[in-house]
């Protein structure tokens, strides 16, 4: 409809211009008030950015993705399943993600972000990733190397002459107020150039990377395209929008080159990007916090917890210290305790001060290195909740279980907000279905089961697997080790839905 319209608007502009130049024959030699006007542009910024779009575009291209999802039946556990002959087992579906990317060498690398090429769900894999020219030349590119942290993968074609290419400029130098051009692929609609000046540079927007800010329009598509300088240079990778409706509302996110260049040339490499860990959960020294503390406000961190082994621990630094510098630099709402700590060497040992009891203290760490991400989700995630109310989601969830109790996995943060020792092992129960033994019993939300028929249980896997061995063992039910805070594990039968 929007193309109705403007095709519709433009005939009817169409032809009242044709009445008024039809008029003014009669009139006299008149001229339009638009005619041979140029406009000058404001001191410092460009007439146009045409010239350099078209020398800048044939490295910018499209980078898509095919991928297999594997969903739960629809059907599972419901007469339809066996009806349709799909019974219980999950479904593969296809599905595929877009963005954008830019070519670094006329030997075919290409960089984008590491979310326009990860899996777009939890158990998907990708299979294919395509990179698009401006021309629509289609290529197959192997993913060369990915860092979740900063969002930054490179990847690689192969094409049977040199192709345009792009190279990095200095975002050290890049002041707010300067103009700058984005090109992407937005919404899929083809090659957009957009343009605007840099808002802010250094954004945090609540993480451990630093961001340059932009009002130049980004929108969903444009993810992992570059940022121009007005030398043609690219200073920053589109990564991130802030946004309440999805779509553009002046507020982008680039990744400046500065940080970006030495993580691709590491994954160009074939590498793995390394950063400083200390190991601690932290929180952000809040006003009233400051207060009860007797400390200036925006100033330094709060520590939460000490991962044991760990840098931080082996430092003997202690929940509730609050460290203010490290290494020399002042911890602030935009120098960050996890911003200046990724970017030590990992073995360096630094000074790090901090107050405690008042008293202000210094101690020496040495960085120690980063782990995985996933590696990470056992201390540095908060908990979801706080196990003390159960939605109708989980109960739901726990209903389609045999023993009647949806589990998740017990993290270090889980068990020092439930109260117990932070190395037990198990998984905590979500929700329990009150209409089986295991809610006739007493199982509640935030127990920890430890233990299955005499074998540890750590993933939801493992204690759905033990109902099933009991069930087909003929066994009717299984016998739990609980935990509940403030009381010791106790063993617990739990008969099997249905028994």
């Amino acid at each position: 409809m929007r193309y109705a319209y403007a095709i519709t608007a433009a005939l009817l502009l169409g032809g009242t211009t044709l009445a008024l130049t039809s008029n003014s024959t009669s009139v006299g030699a008149q001229t339009a008030q638009n005619e041979n006007m140029a406009a000058a542009a404001p001191r410092g910024a460009p007439m146009s950015f045409a010239d350099m779009a078209q020398r800048l575009q044939p490295a910018v291209v499209n980078i898509s993705t095919k991928q297999r999802v594997q969903v739960q039946n629809p059907f599972a556990g419901t007469p339809f399943g066996s009806l349709f002959g799909q019974g219980d087992q999950p479904q593969t579906r296809q599905a595929q993600s877009l963005g954008s990317g830019f070519i670094i060498s006329a030997d075919g690398y290409v960089v984008t972000n590491n979310h326009v090429v990860a899996p777009g769900a939890r158990g998907a894999t990708v299979d294919t990733i395509t990179v698009t020219l401006p021309d629509r030349t289609e290529y197959e590119a192997k993913l060369v190397g990915t860092d979740p942290r900063s969002d930054l993968a490179v990847l690689k074609i192969t094409a049977p002459k040199p192709l345009p290419f792009v190279k990095f400029g200095d975002s050290t130098a890049a002041r707010v107020g300067d103009w700058v051009i984005a090109i992407g692929n937005p919404f899929g609609i083809g090659s957009t150039v957009t343009a605007g000046i840099i808002s802010a540079l250094h954004r945090n927007t609540g993480g451990s990377e630093r961001f340059i800010q932009t009002d130049a329009s980004i929108n969903q598509g444009n993810s992992g395209g570059p940022m121009f300088d007005m030398n043609g240079n690219v200073i920053g990778i589109n990564s991130q929008i802030l946004s309440p409706t999805g779509g553009n509302v002046g507020i982008g996110f680039a990744i400046p080159s500065e940080q970006a260049v030495s993580i691709i040339e590491t994954l160009r490499k074939g590498e793995s990007v390394q950063r400083g860990y200390l190991g601690i959960q932290i929180s952000q020294l809040s006003e009233d916090m400051a207060d009860s503390l007797g400390l200036a406000k925006n100033r330094g961190e709060f520590v939460q917890g000490v991962e044991p082994g760990k840098a931080a621990d082996k430092a003997g630094i202690k929940s509730g210290d609050v460290i203010v510098k490290i290494n020399g630099r002042e911890v602030t709402p935009d120098e960050t305790l996890s911003f200046i700590v990724g970017g030590l060497d990992v073995g360096t040992a630094v000074p790090i001060e901090l107050i405690r009891g008042g008293k202000r203290m210094t101690v020496r760490a040495t960085i120690m290195e980063r782990p995985a991400e996933e590696d990470l989700a056992n201390f540095t995630q908060p908990p979801q909740d706080d196990f003390s109310d159960q939605d109708a989601q989980s109960t739901k969830q726990a209903s389609q279980q045999l023993l009647g109790i949806a589990v998740q996995p017990l993290t270090s943060i889980i068990a020092r907000q439930l109260g117990i020792p932070v190395d037990t092992k198990g998984v905590v129960i979500s929700a329990v279905d009150p209409s089986t033994d295991a809610g006739q019993k007493g199982l509640r939300r935030g127990d920890v089961v430890m233990m299955a028929n005499g074998q540890p249980v750590l993933t939801d896997a493992d204690l759905g697997k033990a109902a099933q061995d009991a069930k087909t063992g003929g066994r009717s039910a299984v016998l739990l080790q609980v935990l509940r805070r403030g009381t010791p594990a106790t063993f617990v039968p739990v008969r099997l839905r249905g028994q």
